[in-house]
């Protein structure tokens, strides 16, 4: 039993076994939104000086950096921290291209950014596939995870806006960098991704190429329909729910969604590093089905509401989508991601909808998947659209 719950934490929390690899950043605030050249702007850059065995062995190289970026007020400026890695050699003509890499859930506090862990807890695997095929790679830790600020769980604004700044932030850091680039993310990732893919206002002097979203979390407001029993990984993943929805409503009490285990338990059960491991596998143990069921009628509604206003897709996007995601996947249904791909068909996107059989929730084939589809999208190849039965 200690063995499979490990197993559902390490899918939802998508957390490493490496130690931080420097302190958390706190660079000056920055209370006004950025614009033109000021979007992405450096405020700060380290070179890492220990980075995960695939980077080395790749000879890339990486740098922690913190840039500027607009909040989801679309008003307020805010300041972002990740890491931008540069492949080896020569830059082709034109520039290498960019991938932005939105991470899984890590957790909403400032030891929970990937950027400051070797590894990136876990992103990495999404990382080297891109460096070995000679692109520069950026990946966020998204607003108010490692700067100042509280983070906003699913936000799509926010999400979208560090998304397209961290890649302004690749080419401040790699001079030999071209224009064009493309999104790639997993779970709260896929959902930063396809929602910077909605906003092409933001993307100019850029040229997104395509956005693969794989286990994407587009839309789960059916996870709290009247009556409904959640799994394993969604109660894990309520209290995270919970975050996001506090930072819309700060009014709201744990109370109200979370009790028994899971509240007793929260620290270790949403830790984003492994160092908690045994008392996580512990804690989940102890959970039961009462442990995650909004508390009245007035609190499922208010999460239901808030989740339905981040979900995906809001406005048709401009260039071709993906969207992976796995049969058995428990944690979001796969009706949830065919409903919300239906609905940007509807639209008029172009959307490739692939099902990995077998598959849960951020399998390893879902990687494999996205990296070749970005990879066409750079060639130039036409994009699958399933919309139209393609």
């Amino acid at each position: 039993m200690r063995k499979c719950v490990l197993a559902v934490l390490s899918v939802l929390l998508i957390a490493g076994c490496a130690q931080p690899a420097a302190e958390t950043m706190s660079p000056q605030s920055a209370p006004a939104a950025p614009v033109g050249n000021e979007r992405g702007s450096i405020l700060s850059q380290v070179a890492m000086g220990h980075t995960d065995l695939a980077v080395r062995l790749l000879g890339a190289s990486a740098t922690r950096v913190v840039y500027r970026s607009t909040a989801g007020d679309g008003d307020t400026g805010t300041e972002v921290s990740g890491v931008i890695f540069t492949p080896k050699g020569e830059a082709p003509l034109g520039g290498w291209p960019i991938v932005s890499v939105g991470h899984g859930t890590t957790g909403v506090t400032d030891e929970c950014a990937p950027s400051l862990y070797p590894n990136l807890l876990g992103t990495i695997g999404v990382v080297a596939p891109f460096l070995e095929r000679g692109m520069v790679v950026a990946v966020t830790d998204y607003q108010g995870i490692g700067t100042p600020g509280d983070h906003p769980y699913l936000d799509p604004d926010a999400a979208a806006y560090n998304i397209v700044d961290a890649v302004r932030a690749a080419r401040a850091v790699v001079p030999a960098a071209g224009n064009r680039w493309a999104g790639i993310g997993n779970s709260q990732g896929g959902h930063a991704v396809w929602a910077a893919a909605e906003h092409a206002d933001y993307t100019d002097g850029l040229e997104l190429v395509g956005a693969a979203a794989l286990s994407p979390v587009l839309d789960l407001s059916p996870m709290f329909d009247s009556g409904r029993t959640l799994t394993l990984p969604q109660m894990l993943l309520t209290p995270f729910l919970m975050d996001g929805l506090r930072y819309r409503q700060p009014e709201i009490e744990d109370s109200d969604y979370i009790r028994g285990a899971l509240d007793v338990d929260k620290r270790a059960l949403t830790a984003c590093t492994d160092l908690l491991g045994i008392q996580k596998a512990e804690a989940g143990t102890r959970l039961s089905p009462g442990d995650a069921v909004p508390s009245t009628e007035a609190s499922r509604l208010a999460m239901v509401d808030w989740l339905q206003s981040v979900a995906l897709p809001r406005r048709p996007s401009t260039v071709p989508l993906m969207a992976v995601f796995g049969e058995l996947d428990q944690l979001v249904d796969p009706k949830w991601t065919q409903d919300a791909s239906g609905r940007a068909c509807s639209m008029g996107d172009v959307v490739e909808l692939r099902n990995e059989p077998g598959q849960g929730h951020s399998d390893q084939a879902a990687v494999a998947d996205g990296v070749t589809w970005v990879s066409d999208r750079f060639a130039g190849l036409p994009p699958p659209n399933t919309c139209q039965g393609g």
